[in-house]
């Protein structure tokens, strides 16, 4: 399946509870080893909506050259679960409890874009969708789908132990 859509617009506006949300969700992206290691940028935060662009290289390839599906996983993760962090009070962190993903094209050379945003907000527990874009001559290929559970951690530092 190699469907071409265009990439949805952020879904409906949630309130936040920290007015800064955004300055906190860049600091603990640039915290993210992994995300760094990769290549990965925050390019967009909004109230329960995340956008992670990631270029393609060459070593972060599977044997047929595609993006191996567990760096897809890992985009697609760390999106859905800052738009979950930016609706959360300062004083708290998260943790993702499950997620599934449907790998629904291969994650050609070109640009893949993550988009989390919250499906429903919780007190302990979140819900987050997200999807994978591969953005390559104009247009927007559907990587990959995931549905997403996230814990909060109240009164807890997002910072190393």
């Amino acid at each position: 399946m190699n469907a071409t859509v265009q990439a949805p617009a952020p879904a409906p506006r949630f309130e936040p509870q920290d007015p800064g949300f955004a300055a906190r969700v860049r600091a603990s992206f640039a915290r993210q080893q992994a995300m760094r290691l990769i290549g990965a940028s925050l390019v967009l935060v909004e109230p329960g909506f995340c956008e992670i662009h990631l270029p393609w290289r060459e070593d972060l390839t599977q044997q047929k050259g595609y993006v191996h599906g567990g760096v897809v996983g890992m985009i697609a993760d760390s999106a859905c679960g800052y738009a979950a962090y930016s609706l959360m009070p300062a004083s708290a962190s998260l943790v993702t409890v499950e997620y599934k993903i449907n790998m629904l094209a291969p994650a050609r050379r070109g640009l893949l874009v993550a988009r989390g945003e919250v499906v429903k907000p919780g007190r302990t527990l979140s819900i987050a969708s997200g999807e994978v874009f591969l953005r390559r001559e104009g247009h927007n290929t559907l990587v990959a789908a995931m549905q997403q559970t996230l814990m909060m951690l109240p009164d807890t530092p997002d910072t190393p132990e």
